[in-house]
């Protein structure tokens, strides 16, 4: 008996010996790479959308353009459309990106900056590739009210709004603390980014298909790179 005593006293004194030099488990990385595998996603998912549309009849489209320019609207409407066309547009776009990724480079943000500059020049090129794979046409229905001189699919103005505000809302959401002011931010980012495509269509440069596209690919862009930013914050473990 006193042997076997001395045998578990001495099996239970090990015990705590090897819990204590037991590996702890190993915990996967979170993957940014996911969010980058949306992004080809949306992109395939346009392109393919942009083929059919361009080479099958779509008659919503036609109505809706000869709608909006029999209807008209008030005498002040066509302006207001010019001017908020414009806030879609190359120029206004990089403004914005430019000093917003400066405002976050001074509040110590690098990685929120890097990423929206980021989001922001690969989804202008992406639009530019897919604009030149599909070559649609742009509508011949009505009088264009604004100078255009490239292919219609998908709208860059949508495309590009939506990429650039709709980003800025989703990564400011992983930055900004306060509930009402990430509302805030993406309300403002929805009702710009809706109010700028439908511009397009009531001047007359777009297709109504070509703006859906431009909204839908513009969604999924920003949603890939808030995944891949959040992501790739977790794994650094911060970025101040």
């Amino acid at each position: 008996m006193d042997r076997d005593d001395g045998f578990w006293q001495g099996t239970a004194m090990t015990v705590p010996a090897m819990a204590d030099t037991a590996p702890d488990p190993v915990r996967p990385l979170p993957r940014p790479l996911a969010g980058l595998a949306l992004l080809a996603i949306a992109a395939l998912a346009v392109l393919l959308l942009g083929w059919l549309v361009a080479r099958l009849p779509f008659a919503p489209d036609r109505a809706i353009v000869e709608g909006l320019r029999a209807w008209g609207g008030p005498r002040w409407l066509p302006r207001v459309a010019v001017d908020l066309t414009a806030l879609g547009g190359g120029t206004v776009l990089t403004l914005v990106v430019v000093l917003v990724a400066g405002f976050l480079l001074a509040q110590r943000l690098w990685l929120t900056a890097l990423m929206l500059a980021a989001a922001s020049w690969s989804g202008g090129q992406m639009v530019e590739i897919i604009k030149r794979i599909v070559a649609r046409a742009r509508p011949d229905l009505v009088e264009h009210l604004v100078p255009v001189h490239n292919a219609s699919f998908p709208s860059g103005h949508a495309a590009g709004s939506a990429v650039v505000y709709l980003t800025l809302a989703a990564l400011a959401s992983q930055v900004v603390p306060e509930r009402a002011a990430r509302r805030y931010l993406f309300g403002a980012a929805v009702l710009l980014t809706g109010a700028i495509g439908t511009s397009r269509v009531y001047l007359g440069v777009h297709w109504p298909s070509d703006v859906l596209a431009g909204w839908s690919f513009g969604t999924l862009w920003a949603l890939g790179w808030w995944w891949a930013t959040a992501r790739t914050r977790a794994a650094i473990g911060g970025e101040r």
